[in-house]
């Protein structure tokens, strides 16, 4: 049966998303003052993602290390923006990572609170849903002690109880299920196959093709930023297998000279290549038209160069011989000068007494 497309739960257009490589903390701060960001190093995690999602579909998003995985989860999630490109969710979103959201200072009872409390529910909502939560993290006495004394595992059942009681729209799991013990994991496992039934979308982000076999009807396989291959999960898992087993084959430096033209390919990457591949797949140019989100504009950096010259400037002008900064002084302040001043004046009259 075919899927309407009111049934879109989940639709990317063009998604990119683009890393400033800067050396020190230093280099972050001069940049603001740099009308041309043509001497910073860029980097491409993403470079223009077209995904479409339905409801109740489970999708596993598979590749290697460093292809942008993490990065496309975090912008489903909106933890991140994109760069470029248009995002279409249809409905409220969920992430579960290892410790995700999760303040290390606090017990586990306080995190689920003030996660709760984040999500907008009310403290008697939270007093209803608490006992359940607690239930399914099956943490213990462990409930009530600080989160940086737990385990991986136990911060992920944490982070998994939380999430899925918040019933969002939009699961999005993050190597969470990689940890923990197996009767966690079938625990979660059944919940997973009820949002399903719920006709809720769940993208599953894992290096266990086990795990995206069992769980998933879809597989994005993600490649240094690019969509390599999207399609039903046997055929999809199966091309990355032999793609795994060819990579093994290769000698270290042939390895090594692969990995290196990626990343150089996406070192490379710019605007005008993103237009050409848009138009290759039939988008509008208003799909990557406009500023790139997070960066600020030209005029936006002159007008702060302008505010901080002008500040200065203004810290230099005195005004019958008192400086422009000390008209904006508090009440105390200006006091404590008239006083000093006052005091100076007595002095020097009683010194001139004696001298008298």
């Amino acid at each position: 049966m075919l899927k309407q497309e009111e049934n879109v739960k989940v639709e990317l257009k063009m998604i990119t998303k683009e890393f400033d490589l800067y050396k020190k903390k230093s280099d972050k701060v001069k940049s603001l003052f740099r009308f041309s960001g043509k001497n910073i190093p860029h980097f491409w995690g993403l470079k223009g993602i077209d995904l479409k999602v339905y409801s109740g579909e489970a999708v596993g998003l598979i590749g290697i290390n460093g292809s942008g995985k993490s990065t496309l989860s975090n912008i489903l999630a909106g933890i991140i923006p994109q760069t470029t490109g248009q995002m279409t969710i249809n409905g409220e979103t969920s992430i579960i990572a290892i410790g995700a959201g999760l303040k290390p200072q606090l017990t586990g009872l306080e995190n689920i609170r003030l996660k709760c409390l984040m999500s907008g529910f009310t403290n008697e909502e939270i007093d209803d849903m608490l006992d359940d939560i607690k239930a399914f993290a099956d943490l213990g006495d462990f409930i009530d002690q600080p989160v940086k004394n737990y385990s991986s595992g136990m911060r992920s059942r944490l982070g998994f109880a939380i999430a899925v009681h918040h019933n969002p729209d939009v699961l999005i799991i993050d190597e969470a299920l990689s940890v923990g013990d197996d009767t966690f994991y079938q625990k979660c496992v059944e919940r997973i196959f009820q949002f399903k039934e719920q006709g809720k979308t769940i993208f599953f982000v894992s290096h266990s093709l086990p795990q995206i076999q069992s769980l998933c009807d879809k597989v994005a396989w993600i490649h240094y930023g690019n969509l390599r291959e999207y399609g039903e999960t046997e055929e999809v898992v199966k091309h990355y297998n032999e793609f795994i087993s060819w990579f093994r084959t290769q000698s270290a430096a042939e390895k090594k000279k692969y990995q290196d033209d990626y990343k150089k390919q996406q070192k490379d990457f710019n605007l005008d290549k993103l237009k050409e591949s848009a138009e290759a797949k039939g988008h509008s140019p208003e799909v990557i038209k406009g500023p790139k989100i997070g960066k600020m504009s030209i005029f936006t950096k002159a007008l702060l160069v302008l505010i901080i010259i002008s500040m200065g400037f203004l810290g230099t002008i005195s005004v019958k011989n008192k400086s422009f900064k000390s008209f904006f002084a508090s009440d105390d302040v200006k006091i404590e000068q008239v006083q000093k001043s006052q005091d100076n004046h007595l002095t020097a009259k009683v010194n001139d007494g004696f001298d008298n």
